[in-house]
């Protein structure tokens, strides 16, 4: 798939956020739509999967470790072809399959419920040491939260998948610079990221997370590490693709009203037309 193909992919799951986002009254805007091109890449280019069939042996796995994105993942997987894009406006309404955090129990495509900040990717190590016992082919790509950084737990599993020389998983840390209550460098600064996981024992790759030639050129280096697990530094935009929600703190986790979705809605569509 070619860079505008995929640029429109990633266009479409923007509006499939917006408008769920907007149906359900609450939920994640900023974090889902900085992840939206990586998430993209990775369905529709990236990953070994079969939207016919889910439990694939041998299928890659992409766990939201930061699970409150989850509107980003559900959107990939339906444009993917794993459920109508539809079922996604029932997005966190009583009775839905689509739940606030992804649950592996019942959205096809999720390979695990999270949610917990940190046990995403304890988990995800957990499989990549899993696939290895078993000798399978599939590999692990795992999402994390800069402001999840600031949890422990990461850097236990970090620590561990470097021990177990995890080099079929590949984690991703959405830098966009903002968490739920302000900037990180002002709540609890995570820097130097880089620095901090190679100091565990992790190749480190930084890439603009919005550039498709940086993102396939960042997923190819990461298939040829061998020994040591793989951290793609992602350096995003919260609220990437709607003007009024980039930068914005106060976008973390909070859903557009009508006229709001109104306008993002325009000018993605906008973008669509350019």
């Amino acid at each position: 798939m070619n860079n505008k193909e995929l640029e429109a992919k990633a266009r479409e799951a923007r509006i499939l956020v917006i408008r769920a986002l907007n149906q359900a009254g609450s939920g994640h805007p900023g974090g889902s739509l900085s992840i939206a091109d990586i998430m993209t890449f990775l369905y529709f280019e990236e990953m070994n999967i079969d939207p016919g069939d889910p439990e694939m042996a041998g299928r890659d796995k992409c766990i939201l470790s930061k699970g409150h994105a989850a509107p980003a993942q559900y959107a990939a997987l339906a444009i993917r072809g794993y459920y109508p894009e539809e079922d996604l406006l029932s997005l966190r309404k009583l009775g839905s399959d689509f739940q606030g955090h992804p649950n592996m129990d019942y959205v096809p495509g999720i390979e695990m419920s999270t949610g917990s900040l940190g046990q995403g990717f304890s988990a995800a190590g957990g499989m990549a040491l899993a696939n290895r016992l078993d000798s399978d082919p599939g590999r692990i790509y795992v999402f994390l939260g800069d402001g999840e950084l600031q949890e422990g737990m990461v850097w236990e599993a970090a620590m561990s998948a470097s021990h177990y020389k995890l080099d079929n998983l590949v984690a991703i840390v959405d830098h966009n610079g903002l968490q739920i209550d302000g900037k990180n460098e002002d709540v609890m600064t995570v820097a130097p990221i880089e620095d901090k996981f190679a100091a565990f024992g992790w190749h480190v790759i930084t890439i603009d997370g919005h550039d498709f030639d940086q993102i396939r050129k960042a997923f190819a280096e990461a298939r040829e590490v061998e020994g040591k697990p793989v951290v793609i530094v992602a350096e995003t935009t919260k609220g990437k693709g709607v003007s009024f929600m980039e930068n914005q703190a106060g976008w973390h986790g909070k859903a557009p009203d009508d006229e709001q979705t109104r306008q993002a809605l325009e000018e993605l569509k906008g973008g669509e037309q350019a």
